[in-house]
């Protein structure tokens, strides 16, 4: 089972150049934490990395055994594709060979307000990913684009077959697109054919006023089958990594009854709307984790029990060592 470092997003963004103990300085104390975790894989951010760190990050995974995955921005424009690639070149010192990348930092019904900059967003991601391709393709690296609640699994896959690379394929996220009323199995069976890697998760939802609540969960304790996604996943590609990426939040609120959340969305099948409301209505709100209310204190340890717990559950109930 491998980690990403979204699985810790409190603590990662409590990091410090001093070390505080309840934050991390870098990704050199994050794979520290992985071996004492169990963890066989890192997913971590490498922007900035430069060449002295790189060594060390290469160094001290593979005194751990470690594998690593790095994430990073797709090049925007021209100007930006040294940047591009200067860390992909990074991440590969450091040992990595598939680098994940999003095409939206947001959510895709809060983030646009009109059909025009939405048509503008999918035509300006296309392109993002047209000036990436040749480099990953010449330093062999492959670049997973998530599904970050931006593309519904029919829009992703449209766009991986425009470009037809090897080097440019999907990184599963099991839980992003019930936000847009896909199921998990559904997504993972359209998306198999371009699996490089994965984040792993489970997600319980709930009613609201304007639509429904959804929030990750330890494993095991939401509405995903599990072992079916990871079926899925290894039989599409048998040497992809399980990254953990439980998020310790608030629930999100998505509000599929407001007419905001339509603005990109188009004409769906009435059955996946229903479907959505079902599992949301079979949900208990009470029951979903938050972080409202607590100490710092009280949520790093509550991120902390909900990574172990979900750790414990892919050992005994998944098949993980």
């Amino acid at each position: 089972m491998g980690l990403t470092i979204w699985s810790y997003n409190i603590r990662w963004r409590n990091r410090s150049p001093n070390g505080r103990k309840s934050g991390w300085r870098n990704a050199l104390d994050v794979l520290d934490h992985c071996r004492d975790l169990g963890a066989g894989c890192l997913q971590i951010g490498a922007q900035g990395w430069q060449k002295d760190f790189v060594r060390q990050v290469r160094d001290k995974r593979e005194n751990l055994g470690i594998a690593i995955e790095g994430q990073i921005g797709l090049p925007r424009n021209k100007q930006d594709l040294g940047r591009f690639e200067a860390e992909l070149l990074g991440a590969r010192e450091a040992g990595a060979t598939v680098l994940r990348s999003v095409c939206l930092n947001g959510r895709r019904y809060e983030k646009f307000g009109d059909k025009e900059s939405w048509e503008r967003f999918r035509k300006e991601s296309l392109a993002a990913l047209q000036r990436a391709e040749p480099i990953a393709a010449r330093h062999k690296m492959k670049l997973a684009v998530e599904n970050h609640k931006d593309w519904r699994a029919d829009e992703q896959i449209f766009i991986l077959k425009r470009l037809d690379s090897e080097w440019i394929g999907a990184n599963l996220d099991f839980g992003n697109n019930f936000a847009l009323l896909e199921h998990a199995h559904a997504v993972a069976e359209t998306l198999a054919p371009y699996l490089m890697t994965t984040h792993v998760k489970d997600m319980a939802m709930a009613e609201y006023a304007d639509g429904f609540l959804l929030s990750e969960v330890p494993l095991g304790k939401g509405v995903i089958d599990l072992s079916r996604m990871m079926k899925i996943c290894q039989k599409a590609n048998p040497a992809i990594w399980f990254n953990l990426e439980m998020i310790t939040r608030d629930p999100l609120r998505v509000p599929i009854l407001k007419d905001s959340y339509w603005v990109t969305m188009g004409k769906l099948p009435a059955a996946d709307l229903a479907d959505a409301l079902k599992l949301a209505k079979e949900g208990k709100a009470d029951a979903l984790p938050k972080t409202r209310g607590r100490t710092d204190a009280g949520k790093l340890k509550f991120e902390e029990d909900n990574v172990r717990e979900s750790f414990d559950y892919a050992r005994k109930s998944l098949g993980f060592s």
